[in-house]
This record gives structure tokens, C-alpha cells and sequence, in this order.
């Protein structure tokens, strides 16, 4: 199996997710209040699954990984342009976050940020799922030995392995220090 496929069987999840925060926009579009158990489910499945688990396996071991390789300018372009909707899906999760906290503390302008930073994430994926799926996996794969690839699936595995004892020893963490 190539490194690329677990990736992109990620992709189909994140997919799904974002089906639901487009409804969730609409719902907010069309005057109904944001859905807080949902906001709060989103954005823990935003930084754990896409940004921890699907974006750490492209940064800290498919990027890292093709940054030894002597890239075509095309293809370090698009690996660029990918790591800085990394960072903007990060801030917009963040923004999310702060919004759905300030509605909580009353203010009724918030409801209009998390709708924008809901409209923001619907466009931003697909549009970057869309570049990683057609354009850069498969050319990024040519700099790769059978040998790295598997390397780099493991690596993938290992990560995976990590994320899971991270989350949770954190949850426990929490309750801990909060007295629950």
C-alpha cells in the first residue's frame, strides 16, 4: 500500500464532517441558534482527527519527508500552499472556538462569527482535499523508494498509535485537575 492511501481514506472522513457543518451554516443562515453539542463534537474531530492525526502524518512525516528530496518548483509550490491551509484551517478552528465562547457569555454577535468561521472551513477543504487528491499525492509518491514509502507508513501507524493515549491522557488529566 502506498502512504498516500490512508491519507486519502482520511479525506473521505473529513468529507463527511464537512457535509455536516455546511448544514450546520445553513441552519445558522436561516436563523436557528448554533448547535453547541455540535460545534463542541466538530471541533474536537477538527483538531484531533484533521489537523492531529491527517495533517501530522503530512507535516511531520510526508513533508518533512519530501523537505530532503530536491522537489520540482511546481510541486514545493503546492506542498507550500497545502502546509498554509494547515494553518488556516488551525486558525479558523481557533476563531470557532473563541466565537462559540464569547456566545456563551452573552454576546449576540458571536452567532455571526461561527457562521463565517463555519463558511470559511465548508470552502477551505474541499478546495485543499481537492489539491492533495489530484495533484500533489501521486507526483509526491515518484521521490520515494518501495522501501521509504513503507517507512513512511509506519511512521503513519505509529502516529496514529501516539494521538490515542495523547487525547485521552489529557481527558483524565483534566477531570483530574478540575475535581471531576
Amino acid at each position: 500500500m502506498m502512504p498516500i492511501a490512508p491519507l486519502m481514506i482520511e479525506h473521505r472522513l473529513i468529507e463527511r464532517m464537512i457535509a455536516l457543518l455546511k448544514a450546520e451554516h445553513q441552519r445558522i443562515s436561516e436563523g436557528a441558534e448554533p448547535d453547541s453539542a455540535f460545534i463542541a463534537t466538530a471541533v474536537d474531530f477538527l483538531r484531533t482527527y484533521a489537523d492531529r492525526c491527517h495533517h501530522g502524518k503530512e507535516e511531520d512525516v510526508l513533508f518533512r519527508d519530501l523537505g530532503k528530496k530536491a522537489l520540482a518548483d511546481d510541486l514545493k509550490q503546492i506542498m507550500d500552499g497545502l502546509i498554509s491551509d494547515h494553518v488556516s484551517a488551525r486558525q479558523t478552528v481557533a476563531k470557532l472556538v473563541a466565537a462559540e465562547e464569547r456566545r456563551h457569555a452573552g454576546d449576540h454577535g458571536a452567532r455571526q462569527g461561527i457562521a463565517e468561521c463555519l463558511d470559511s472551513l465548508v470552502k477551505l477543504y474541499p478546495a485543499h482535499i481537492e489539491k492533495e487528491d489530484k495533484r500533489f499525492f501521486v507526483p509526491a509518491m515518484k521521490y520515494f523508494s518501495a522501501e521509504e514509502q513503507d517507512a513512511m507508513l509506519q511512521a503513519f501507524w505509529e502516529l496514529d498509535r501516539k494521538i490515542v493515549h495523547e487525547k485521552y491522557q489529557g481527558i483524565v488529566t483534566r477531570c483530574e485537575e478540575s475535581g471531576t
